[in-house]
């Protein structure tokens, strides 16, 4: 069982990373942007299998992310049995059912307009894969004593934006899916108490037929500033 190590002293061990040549680094990193631009939140989902390996490597990779006094506040649940996932499925509409009737408001809704959600979400179904993001509030030791995290939704945010990146690289489309509450993961996966929902991200191959919304995103020169 992992534990933190509070109030342990200082101890620094040599970093020296590799720097790669410049135009390794230039031409690797256009790659990148190149993918990362070619992602799309998918909500039509192929059944094909997935392999597992690659859904398990890009959760690895999620949790390398940066995380406050580095406490790693994060568990990824990885659901693959179908009843489980019609179950959560179940769950989340009757939640999301609630919240298009009235619960969003009509300012949220006018913006979930464009996106041509509503409160049906077969992807939860259709995808091979739901990973389900827990972020733990405190650590909860095994002697039932606790110990703050802190920066939790941010280190947390880090992780899931580290994994939807690995999921593209690897070929697979994702869905952040964040119904409200989602007190029902909880206890429908089990999980004790120091842990709360984050999100829920189908995983899978797109559907042949998929569409997505006509969006743009916005350019470099609109979301950067230079000082």
């Amino acid at each position: 069982m992992w534990t933190p190590n509070y109030g342990e002293p200082y101890r620094p061990v040599p970093y020296r990373p590799t720097r790669p040549p410049q135009a390794s680094a230039l031409a690797a990193a256009a790659e990148f942007r190149d993918q990362m631009r070619a992602r799309r939140t998918v909500r039509m989902f192929a059944p094909d299998p997935v392999p597992e390996q690659l859904v398990l490597d890009a959760i690895a990779t999620a949790a390398t992310a940066p995380s406050g006094a580095h406490q790693q506040p994060w568990t990824f649940v990885l659901v693959s049995d179908p009843t489980v996932r019609h179950q959560i499925r179940e769950a989340a509409e009757e939640e999301e059912q609630r919240a298009y009737a009235g619960r969003l408001g009509e300012e949220w809704l006018d913006a979930l307009r464009p996106l041509g959600t509503d409160a049906v979400k077969p992807h939860l179904t259709d995808a091979p894969y739901l990973i389900v993001v827990f972020q733990q509030r405190y650590h909860l030791m095994a002697d039932g004593s606790t110990h703050k995290h802190y920066y939790v939704d941010e280190s947390v945010g880090i992780a899931v934006g580290l994994l939807l990146a690995a999921l593209q690289v690897a070929g697979l489309a994702a869905l952040t899916h964040t119904p409200s509450p989602m007190r029902f993961l909880t206890e429908l996966l089990g999980r004790p108490q120091n842990e709360k929902a984050f999100a829920v991200i189908p995983v899978g191959y797109p559907a042949p037929d998929c569409v997505v919304p006509d969006l743009e995103r916005k350019t470099l020169d609109q979301v950067l500033v230079r000082i």
